[in-house]
């Protein structure tokens, strides 16, 4: 252990000394940058010199130039003073030749020339000296800034060599500290591999040993145990588990005790929310009088007429838990699934109960509203608004537990078995929590009820109906106080788990898994059953030389198909054309029908021709029916006997002259009845044949038929047991 601690804090070191020589690498490239930058800016520097003492040394040229010129001019100024000295001179005295004197417009103008060009370079002079300043001034600064930087980077760095420095030393502590601690530890491996070089061999000769007392008992088990029934856990389950009968008994009547207290609680609520649909029926409006219900009152009768709906299914579903309970068999938590039922009821009157919650608190709040509700009364009806609440958390808060309680009989629950003397525990107080809200509810109520009956308003139907909900909640209070102490008392034998054994399992514990199914006890009564139907006498069977005798007449009739195939197909030629016969004369019957109503109209024709004729009217001849003015115009044919001759005999009939088209469409018919009848007779004959070679190969594999029924029913008896525990979920 602590090796693999100076291990993960060598590792964390050594990350650490990555880290900080990335950053030093880092922080020595930025130092070379900027020391980089200030050698440049040093150049520049040096070059600006040289630009300024180029500037200097022009400066000093253009002033010794300057003063060659004033020393010109003075020369000139000179030599023009001494010429007017001597013109004035020549005036007084003899005129001598004046000399050779250059003229002093030309001078003046080059003194200008030079004047102004001097002005001009003092000015170039100037401002090229404030630039060179002003350059000089922020390469000074620039520098100063850039020495600064320098100097932090330079801080920064040997701070970060510093560490770095105490980080190596550390480092190379922890490492010579981690090479002994290694060379310890290679002692002790070595000293470990001699130790499981040892242990292998031990482990090598145990091997050999349990290898053959395995073998050993392998063959004991081969030889003497047919089928090993206890193999498979998760199907040891399945098994039937011994118990303690008392345990169980008592269980019974513990919840028949139950069910008459649920009975009554569920007695009591239903004519709670009965008597109070009444009460909401004629109190503030009283519909009897034909004055209209609000339409939160409306819609609360509404409501509250279908409590009976949810209330019985909670002591059906109960019911059915206690009767489904017996003395033989292991009632636990997990094989109990009718308890999910029960769970399933409540929480959906639960659900109801929150649903009536909010128009039961808006008809109070309606009740408060009338003018004849005094400050006293709204106090008592805000004080039972208060409390219906708590009853509809209370019942929910049952709801949660008896939920969690249920869910021990599936597969799929949330929480561990040792949680489930905590579930019941605080079944066991909210059972009393609610018997508190009921008598508190039943308290305000009855105070309410009291201030109500002084007012000038109330009806005795009211005062009737409000003794009944009055009563109702003292029933219900009576009802909470016996279940809730039963509960309490029984909290103990609730909680603790009946030890039971099943075969292939150990003892139960609280901390074992499942083991027992809910399903183990209609697998019993089946194997009950099953056996009982094992033990009746076998009935009689057909003797052996009985059976042999039938089977070689089946064979011998099985050879005699093909003659008997034959005479089949003679048969059904006969038969095939006897139908046709058949068809035959149901299609001239139909004909014979068509003609004798059509004589029956013409007989009717005639009748009436001659009673008008000894009315002594005049009457036109009509034509005969079913014959064209054409036809009866022309000459009279006469009836000529048609004698059909078939295998059913002679028949005579005579045949009047039809027209062509009706003589046409009988033969159509006739042709389309004739070929359907020859078609299905002739699928009627191939349809016989085919049972008749079925009906011969089922009597001649009779034997092989009961046995493979007999297989089935044998394999349907092993898969149901399967199918079912699929079904049912095993806790």
């Amino acid at each position: 252990m602590a090796s693999g601690d100076i291990q993960n804090k060598y590792q964390r070191l050594a990350q650490e000394y990555a880290k900080m020589k990335s950053q030093h690498s880092v922080l020595k490239k930025a130092v070379i940058d900027e020391q980089s930058k200030v050698a440049e800016l040093t150049e520049s520097v040096k070059s600006k010199d040289l630009s300024i003492r180029k500037f200097e040394q022009e400066i000093d040229s253009l002033t010794f130039r300057n003063q060659q010129l004033a020393k010109r001019v003075t020369v000139l100024q000179d030599e023009l003073d001494s010429v007017s000295v001597k013109k004035k001179n020549k005036a007084k005295g003899p005129v001598e030749p004046p000399p050779m004197v250059a003229d002093p417009s030309v001078f003046g103008e080059d003194l200008q020339k030079k004047i102004q060009e001097n002005e001009r370079l003092h000015m170039q002079v100037h401002q090229e000296s404030e630039e060179h300043r002003q350059v000089v001034a922020s390469l000074q600064v620039r520098l100063e800034q850039l020495e600064k930087e320098a100097s932090q980077h330079q801080a920064v760095l040997d701070s970060i060599h510093q560490n770095h420095t105490s980080l190596v030393d550390k480092l190379q502590q922890e490492k010579a500290m981690l090479e002994v601690k290694l060379q310890k530890q290679d002692t002790d491996v070595r000293d470990s591999k001699r130790l499981a070089d040892h242990c292998q061999q031990q482990l090598k000769r145990v091997h050999t040993d349990l290898s053959s007392r395995l073998d050993d008992s392998t063959k004991v088990i081969q030889e003497k145990v047919i089928f090993n029934d206890t193999k498979y856990q998760e199907f040891n389950v399945l098994n039937v588990p011994t118990h303690d009968r008392k345990h169980q008994v008592k269980a019974k009547e513990l919840i028949g005790q139950a069910l008459g207290f649920i009975g009554d609680l569920v007695s009591g609520m239903s004519n709670y929310l009965t008597y109070a649909e009444q009460r909401s029926q004629i109190f503030p409006m009283d519909s009897t009088t034909g004055e209209p219900l609000s339409p939160v009152n409306r819609r609360l009768c509404q409501y509250l007429h279908e409590n009976a709906s949810y209330l019985r299914p909670i002591e059906q579903s109960f019911r059915s838990l206690h009767d489904g309970l017996r003395e033989d068999a292991l009632t636990t938590l997990e094989t109990a699934t009718g308890l999910q039922d029960v769970s399933e009821k409540f929480h959906t009157f639960v659900a109801y109960m929150e649903k009536l919650l909010p128009y039961q608190l808006r008809s109070l709040e309606e009740e408060c509203a009338v003018s004849t509700c005094s400050a006293t009364l709204e106090a008592r009806n805000m004080e039972l608004h208060a409390s219906l609440p708590k009853l509809t958390a209370t019942l929910s808060k049952l709801d949660n537990y008896l939920s969690l309680i249920a869910s021990a009989s599936k597969s799929s629950r949330d929480h561990p078995r040792t949680n489930q003397p905590a579930f019941f525990t605080h079944m066991a107080a909210g059972l009393n929590q609610l018997h508190e809200v009921l008598k508190e509810i039943s308290k305000h109520y009855n105070t309410k009820v009291s201030l109500e009956h002084q007012l000038p308003t109330a009806t005795q139907k009211l005062k009737t109906t409000d003794e009944c909900v009055v009563s109702s909640l003292v029933a219900l209070v009576s009802c909470t106080g016996k279940l809730a102490p039963f509960f309490s008392s029984n909290l103990e034998f609730f909680i603790s788990r009946a030890g039971y054994r099943t075969r292939g399992v150990s003892l139960c514990r609280d901390t074992d898994g499942p083991v027992s199914s809910p399903v183990v006890t209609s697998l019993r009564d089946r194997a009950t059953s099953y056996i009982s139907r094992l033990k009746r006498p076998c009935p009689e069977s057909v003797p052996y030389k009985t059976s042999v005798l039938n089977r070689r007449t089946l064979l011998s009739s099985t050879e005699s198909r093909e003659g008997l195939a034959q005479q089949l197909t003679t048969a059904q030629e006969k038969i095939r054309s006897l139908e046709q016969e058949k068809e035959h004369w149901m299609l001239e019957a139909q004909l014979l029908q068509v003609r004798l109503e059509k004589e029956t109209k013409r007989v009717s024709q005639l009748e009436t021709e001659l009673r008008q004729l000894q009315a002594g009217e005049v009457v036109t001849p009509a034509p005969p029916v079913g014959v064209t003015p054409t036809a009866a115009s022309g000459d009279k044919k006469s009836v000529v006997p048609d004698v059909e001759t078939s295998l059913l005999g002679k028949v005579e009939s005579f045949v009047a002259d039809e027209s062509s088209e009706s003589e046409t469409r009988e033969q159509l018919i006739k042709t389309h009845f004739t070929g359907r009848v020859t078609e299905l007779t002739a699928q009627l004959q191939l349809a016989d044949s085919k049972a008749v070679n079925f009906h011969s190969e089922c009597n001649c594999d009779p034997g092989i038929f009961c046995k493979c029924c007999w297989l089935k029913g044998l394999l349907q008896i092993c898969v149901q047991p399967c199918l079912r525990r699929s079904a049912v979920p095993c806790s």
